[in-house]
């Protein structure tokens, strides 16, 4: 028998904090969605195992431009790994969808800052015994992300630059949600936190480093872009850190035709392994191993976007897996598609410009 149930185990200054962040978060995603204005789009997928990252490789804004955004991400995996073999006893599979959403506005022609937030709509895994399936679903993080723009040259679809930008995550969902067992001998509940894979945040404050580029290659109708993103991670209340993460991309675009792109990209990312403080193992059972967390993957991702009604770019993109190594024996990606759609607009002189004076 199982009874499901959220335990608080921190009472203190703290959570009032977290109640108002959640209603702060809460109000803008509202304001997101009845927001009336007219946007322009330009679309980025979100990463493999990073979705709090959003796209964060996108460049700058230009000054008084606002850009309007949101990506659908579904995961789901029958894969396991221990190291690089596949393992057919550890679970049945998992699968997640995650719904994210980013308002930027460029405070200059060289500098934007953007506000961002994710919503998991579900969390589920599935065990080969009733004991081991767990879910959930709630807000994730908050994400305060400037960045600035060291190099621009050029203009239009001939424009090249070179960003930077430091960024500030705040966790707002539950990283302590737990389930409750009734002890067959005493009939007391007994409540064990819920696997790190279904918690809707790691519950720590974390720093985001990152680094873009975006330009032609000369003489073709190609367009390059790289990326570079690193997460550097800290402790929650309850003394567990996650692995750093660290994720480099590289993608090359064809115009099939004005309104329509093709494109692909080479990532590779690497998850460190997570550190708890030991003394914490001794008073508390641990649902998971602090052991089996980190990887080193490799992905391909074609992707596909159509520009429509001058404003708008959709896109979907697959992720595939084309090499992954994890630490003792974990959850591996299989199949991991994100579609979203992307409207942009600037303001200048007191009025609304159109589309293309905004590039």
């Amino acid at each position: 028998m199982y009874l499901a149930h959220t335990k608080d185990l921190h009472i203190n200054a703290n959570y009032k904090s977290g109640i108002f962040m959640k209603q702060l978060s809460l109000l803008l995603l509202i304001l997101l969605a009845y927001l009336p204005e007219t946007l322009y789009g330009q679309c980025c997928a979100v990463g493999g195992g990073s979705p709090i990252a959003g796209d964060a490789t996108t460049g700058v804004l230009k000054e008084r431009q606002f850009e309007l955004s949101s990506n659908f991400q579904f995961v789901n995996t029958e894969k396991f790994l221990t190291e690089t073999k596949s393992e057919a006893n550890y679970l049945d599979h998992f699968s997640s969808k995650y719904l994210y959403t980013k308002l930027a506005y460029g405070l200059s022609d060289r500098l934007t800052i953007s506000l961002e937030s994710g919503y998991w709509i579900d969390k589920t895994q599935t065990g080969l015994i009733e004991r081991d399936t767990y879910s959930s679903k709630g807000i994730a993080d908050l994400i305060i992300f400037p960045r600035y723009n060291v190099i621009q040259s050029g203009s239009g679809k001939y424009l090249n630059q070179l960003s930077i930008g430091l960024g500030f995550k705040i966790p707002l969902g539950s990283y302590y949600d737990s389930i409750g067992h009734v002890e067959p001998f005493s009939g007391s509940i007994i409540y064990i936190t819920k696997p790190l894979a279904v918690q809707a945040t790691s519950g720590s404050y974390d720093m985001l480093l990152n680094a873009f580029f975006s330009g032609r290659i000369p003489n073709t109708r190609l367009s390059l872009s790289a990326s570079a993103l690193h997460i550097l991670k800290g402790w929650n209340p309850l003394s567990e850190k996650l692995g750093n993460y660290t994720g480099i991309g590289l993608q090359i675009g064809y115009p099939l035709w004005d309104v329509l792109n093709i494109s692909i990209q080479a990532k590779g990312e690497w998850i460190g392994k997570m550190q708890i403080n030991p003394d914490i193992q001794m008073v508390r059972f641990l649902s998971y191993d602090p052991e089996a967390t980190g990887s080193r993957k490799f992905f391909i991702a074609p992707q596909l976007s159509y520009l429509f009604a001058d404003s708008f770019t959709i896109f979907i993109q697959s992720d595939v897996p084309v090499y992954q190594h994890v630490n003792k024996t974990q959850i591996a990606s299989q199949t991991e598609i994100t579609a979203g759609i992307a409207y942009r607009f600037r303001i200048a002189r007191g009025k609304e410009m159109p589309v293309d004076a905004a590039h």
